[in-house]
Parts: structure tokens; C-alpha cells; sequence
């Protein structure tokens, strides 16, 4: 069997690199998996590059000045959408022409266009459009956070200064469309929270839809605690790992990370002087991590398996202050590592946690609630094999390439 996975890179972005793990997995197992991307980063042999720069670079400036232009000229939120009003059509690349099943990922800023899809879903193949997170069944926005529109007619969109042509009701019109035309398009969302977002939305509530989450190389993983190790952690510390692409990003909670450290060294003294944060990922305002009343170690960027194992076993706490998170990737990292999750509960980390048994999940998204997670979580003393195996259980990618493998094999059939 012959699968393309779709994705705009094959490394940057959250997306990216579970769907380069999907890939691998699916090799595994013995599919002939390969993924098609714009921006090819990594030297894998089987990811294939269909740029073209000059088309991919005026792709992505005019589906940004369309958004620019009728958000009223300003720059605000003008990534937090996209329109997919300008991208590649593919659905004559070889691989894609050689491919039994056709796979889309993460497939904004011009990689491909609402009409290309449909150009792929014409070809008579079966195809699977992997949610990882609300976009395709929203008017334009990724996260849609209190907003119900999705519910029934988007408009009025929170993340437009300028309404007079609302670009959410257009673009939520043209999706309507091609999912009329195309209604065999097989979704999969990544987490039971985001399914049930899906069918309560307006344009996906009756579609085909699947639950699969995303793939994780567990044993890889390893869950045994360092003591002593490169990160300079006092001895009897607890340490607690926070990691993002970007720190700062405002749905990342950095805001709450900060008013829940004031918290635990306003509440519990003695704690606090136990504690030290790890943090890894782009930060753009320096200046937040002196707001911090917890010690700190920060990383910067990193990347690969052994960089992050090496920081999860250092560490006793894997923390997400999200304010909404479809299938938070560092959670369940840092599970597979043995450390105890904490968390909100606003997305996909009830598919990862089991409330006060594998983790914390916080019933409010207040920063006292995170700190009585971190409290809770540093006394504990759940056993990290067994969060390792939990994570294994539910996560490993033999269990996510079977899942799909029995999806591909059930769309062929139909075909």
C-alpha cells in the first residue's frame, strides 16, 4: 500500500512533526508511506519536496495581503487565519498519481488551496484529512476559543478589526461547498475533544469522522529519573518542564505560568523553594521570565528525541499552562519520560490524563488552579514506569500506524 501524507513542512510546526512520526510509523509497519511538503527541512529520503519558490512565495504574500486587506490594514491575528485561497494544486505530482490513499495534514499559508483539495478528492482516491486543530471546520480561525460560530454562521469574526466583508462567512461558505461535492472526505481528529467540537459544528457535524491520536516513538522514551545530569539541578529539587514552540504565544498561558508561580511562593513557601521551572522553546519578550518567582532554567530552541529525554528525565512535572490545546505533544512526551502531567482541561488532555490518577487536569483556567496541580503532582509519588506505560498504551506508534492501516484498508473496500 501507498500513502502521501500532505503537510506544509516536514519539522516546523507541531504538525509537522507528528506527521513526519506517522510516516515513519506507517513505514514500519510496512506501508510505503512518504510525505509531500513545501518547505523540506530534514535530509529523509522519503519526504518529498513540491516546492516551486516563486509560486509558493506569491501563494503565501497574497493569501496574506487578501487577509490583510480586509482586516482594515492591520497586522493583528493576521496568522491567527487562513483562507486557503491560494496554494499548490498537486493532483498531478507523481507520488500522488502512484498513491492508494492521500493523507492532508496541516496544510495552511499557501501550501495548498480549498480548490486543490478538491482537485485531490476528484482523483477517486480514498482521502483522510487529519485534524490537529479546529480550521477545517471553522469559518477562517485554527482555535476558536468561547466563539460558537463554527456552531452555526460564522460572522463577526473575534479575529477581525474590519467586518464589512467578513471574510469567516465566505470562506465558511466555499468549505461548505467542497465538502457537499466531496462528502466521502475522511476526517480524523487527534482527540476526543476535538471530534465533539466537530459534530457540533455546522459544516462537519455529519461527516465521516474518526478518532486517532497522534503517534509517539515511545521507546525511545526513557522513563528513569537522572540525578546530577546537564541541567545543574540542585539535588532534591523538583523540577518541572514547560515547553512550546513559542513561550510566549498568548494562547501558551505564559501569563498564568507567571501569576501561578506568585501563587505557590505566596500559598507554600517551602514548596516553592523546592521547585525549578525547565523551559524550552522561542520566547520573544525575554523580559517575562524575570516575572517569574520560581528558579528557572532556560533552554531556547531544542530539537530531537534525545535532547528531550535527556530534559523530561531530569525533570519530576510536565506542565501545560495552554488556554487550549488539541493533543498537547509535550504532555504526552513528558508522560513517556515519567513525569506527572498538569494541565488545563480546555482540549485533548483528558485523553492523555486520568484526572488525580496519571496527572492533573485543572477545572478552571485560573493560575491557582495550576498551582494546586503543581502542589498535588509534587507530592504525588506516582511510579514513572508506569506513566511510561500508560503513554505507551495509548500513544506508541505500532498502536497509531494500526489504527490508520485499518482505516486505509476500510476506505479501499468502499472504493
Amino acid at each position: 500500500m501507498k500513502v502521501a501524507i500532505v503537510n506544509k513542512s516536514d519539522s516546523t510546526g507541531g504538525a509537522a512533526v507528528v506527521s513526519h512520526r506517522l510516516m515513519q510509523a506507517l513505514r514500519d509497519e510496512g506501508i510505503d508511506a512518504r510525505m509531500l511538503v513545501i518547505e523540506k527541512l530534514t535530509d529523509d529520503p522519503h519526504v518529498i519536496s513540491y516546492a516551486r519558490p516563486l509560486t509558493d512565495k506569491y501563494n503565501f504574500l497574497a493569501e496574506r495581503w487578501n487577509i490583510f486587506l480586509r482586516n482594515g490594514f492591520s497586522r493583528k491575528n493576521l496568522f491567527k487565519v487562513d483562507i486557503a485561497n491560494h496554494g499548490r494544486n498537486i493532483a498531478s505530482h507523481k507520488w500522488i498519481g502512484e498513491a492508494d490513499v492521500v493523507i492532508l495534514n496541516w496544510i495552511n499559508q499557501g501550501a495548498l488551496s480549498l480548490r486543490a483539495i478538491g482537485k485531490l478528492c476528484s482523483l477517486g482516491k480514498p482521502v483522510i484529512w487529519t485534524m490537529h486543530d479546529m480550521w477545517a471546520f471553522t469559518g477562517i480561525c485554527h482555535h476558536a476559543f468561547s466563539c460558537d460560530g463554527y456552531k452555526h454562521v460564522c460572522r463577526g469574526c473575534q479575529y477581525l478589526d474590519s467586518i464589512k466583508v467578513d471574510l469567516s462567512t465566505a470562506i465558511q461558505a466555499q468549505k461548505s461547498k467542497l465538502y457537499t461535492f466531496h462528502p466521502d472526505i475522511q476526517f480524523v481528529a487527534v482527540s476526543n475533544w476535538l471530534a465533539g467540537c466537530c459534530r457540533q459544528s455546522r459544516l462537519l457535524r455529519n461527516a465521516r469522522l474518526a478518532v486517532i491520536p497522534n503517534a509517539l516513538n515511545v521507546e525511545q522514551f526513557d522513563c528513569h529519573r537522572q540525578q546530577g545530569g546537564s541541567l545543574g539541578i540542585g539535588h532534591g529539587k523538583i523540577a518541572i518542564a514547560m515547553g512550546a514552540a513559542r513561550l510566549d504565544d498568548t494562547i501558551k498561558g505564559f501569563d498564568l505560568l507567571i501569576e501561578a508561580t506568585r501563587c505557590l511562593r505566596q500559598t507554600d513557601e517551602a514548596l516553592a523553594d523546592k521547585l525549578h521551572l525547565v523551559l524550552f522553546g522561542d520566547i520573544r519578550d525575554r523580559s517575562l521570565l524575570e516575572q517569574l518567582s520560581l528558579p528557572y532554567t532556560y533552554l531556547g530552541r531544542v530539537s530531537g528525541v534525545e535532547k528531550l529525554v535527556d530534559i523530561y528525565t531530569q525533570c519530576d512535572i510536565v506542565l501545560s499552562t495552554s488556554r487550549f490545546e488539541t493533543l498537547p505533544g509535550t504532555l504526552v512526551e513528558g508522560q513517556a519520560c515519567g513525569c506527572v502531567p498538569v494541565s488545563f482541561g480546555a482540549g485533548g488532555q483528558s485523553d492523555i490524563v486520568d484526572h488525580l490518577k496519571t496527572g492533573f487536569i485543572a477545572a478552571e483556567i485560573e493560575p491557582e488552579a495550576i498551582a494546586e496541580g503543581i502542589a498535588w503532582a509534587a507530592n504525588a509519588g506516582i511510579d514513572r514506569q508506569m506513566l511510561h506505560d500508560e503513554a505507551e498504551r495509548k500513544f506508541s506508534a505500532r498502536v497509531v500506524a494500526r489504527q490508520y492501516i485499518d482505516l486505509y484498508e476500510n476506505l479501499l473496500k468502499e472504493k
